[in-house]
């Protein structure tokens, strides 16, 4: 049914006030014919994933005198902006299901990423380098430990955030909040940017003054939450090749105060890590592009993105393979952050293990925030140092981090000079290797 017969059935549905719905729907947020219209245009967005909403939690067997179409604009209203009083019998099966309490009929599991969008709720990350409070702005403080237990559809709401309880400068808003036109906002006070995507630069944690590749630079997020970690001292060499994408990440890192950054529009596989340019890199971030498939926003506008198929996903591994490979190559490096909005292990456990297993005994995996609930997936010693982030586990998108390290390995030589720090020692063995790498090309053995 058009979207106007579907106005015209919510409208029949507000009129009738028919039984445990009438304390919902009947309310002032409804004065007007445009404002319901409205809703409902912002609903039918949501449309595939209400309607799994609505089968799994059986809300039309429970109340058997709804319309679907008032059923679907109720359920959005709902679960976006709290409950308003009232909801019968089924308001219990709607909370449990927001909390992701399983049994109801159906798969919750097949739409739960997409319908996380309706009650996941809005992280801001503070930009420290121009302010450090939004205390004062007309927001109310409500305090840092247990959100998972705070966050639940309308228990924060209004003016009120929450501190991320692991992450630093990270605000937790409720679900509805727009900051969008809010002056600190377009000031570049705020970044408006999901928990898990603030975890690679915050587990890279370069040091002010540091050389940092930005590997797969746009849209910028991650560039400027490595900026604020540098305190702008030092260098970031980012790297994209849309140039479209890296001119909006110009205006966003201008915006936010960014003046560490060089921005390339060039291939990152495409640079020599033996550039003179580069040779103090020791920090690098590689978020290759990737199915996307833990981006509840993708798959609402791409169906069966959540999926991708076996051939996609052998191309993707295959670039992001060469790239993991070629990060490793920088002669100077220490650290390494390799993450994507991922829920593949092709793209995920396995390429990390296929990275390691090519250069054995020169890197291993550094354990990473071990507070973080959700680790990675058990498919060789020591994945559980990687993390994953889900909308059910850590209130975010679905995301993958894994922190790699360079293992100094020092010579007997440089181990016979260790009582004379005064002098100092040759580079280890390990780090020559890592040259001649780097000049070839290639890992060892050579990538596929």
């Amino acid at each position: 049914m058009g979207l106007y017969a579907a106005v015209a059935g919510v409208l029949a549905g507000v009129e009738s006030r028919q039984g445990s719905i009438k304390g919902l729907v009947y309310s002032s947020n409804f004065q007007n014919v445009k404002q319901l219209y409205a809703l409902v245009c912002e609903t039918q967005r949501y449309s595939a994933v209400l309607d799994a909403v609505i089968a799994s939690a059986g809300l039309l067997r429970a109340e058997k005198k709804l319309r679907p179409h008032l059923a679907k604009v109720l359920v959005y209203e709902l679960l976006g902006k709290g409950f308003r009083g009232g909801g019968g019998q089924w308001k219990a099966l709607l909370v449990g299901l927001a909390q992701g309490s399983s049994g109801w009929a159906g798969e919750v599991g097949n739409f739960a990423p997409a319908y996380s969008l309706l009650i996941l709720p809005r992280f801001v990350r503070v930009n420290t380098l121009k302010t450090c409070s939004v205390y004062k702005q007309g927001f109310s403080y409500q305090g840092r430990e247990m959100m998972n237990e705070w966050f639940f559809p309308g228990t924060l709401k209004g003016k009120h955030f929450l501190l991320d309880p692991l992450m630093p400068e990270l605000l937790v808003f409720p679900t509805q909040t727009d900051l969008r036109e809010h002056p600190l906002y377009r000031a570049g006070h705020l970044i408006l940017q999901d928990r898990a995507s603030c975890l690679p630069a915050m587990l890279l944690d370069p040091p002010p003054g540091s050389h940092v590749i930005d590997a797969c630079a746009a849209p910028g997020n991650k560039t400027s939450h490595l900026a604020a970690l540098l305190k702008n001292q030092g260098k970031i060499f980012a790297f994209d090749l849309d140039a479209k994408r890296l001119a909006s990440m110009a205006t966003l890192l201008a915006r936010a105060g960014v003046s560490c950054c060089e921005l390339a529009e060039e291939d990152f596989l495409a640079v020599s890590p033996l550039d003179p340019r580069y040779r103090e890199v020791h920090y690098v971030l590689l978020d290759p592009s990737c199915s996307g498939s833990g981006m509840p926003s993708r798959q609402l506008e791409e169906p069966g993105a959540g999926t991708p198929s076996p051939a996609r996903l052998h191309a993707l591994a295959g670039f992001q393979q060469r790239a993991l490979c070629h990060a490793l190559t920088f002669p100077s490096l220490q650290r390494l952050v390799y993450s994507m909005c991922s829920l593949c292990q092709e793209e995920n456990e396995d390429m990390v293990r296929d990275a390691l297993q090519q250069n054995p005994g020169a890197f291993r995996l550094a354990p990473a925030l071990p507070a973080w609930p959700h680790r990675g997936l058990s498919t060789f010693p020591g994945a559980e140092h990687c993390l994953r982030a889900s909308p059910k586990t850590t209130l975010s998108g679905g995301f993958f981090v894994a922190v790699i390290e360079w293992v100094e390995v020092p010579s007997s030589a440089s181990q016979a000079k260790a009582s004379a720090p005064e002098r100092t020692p040759s580079p280890a063995p390990k780090r020559k290797k890592r040259q001649q790498r780097a000049a070839a090309g290639a890992c060892t053995p050579p990538c596929t």
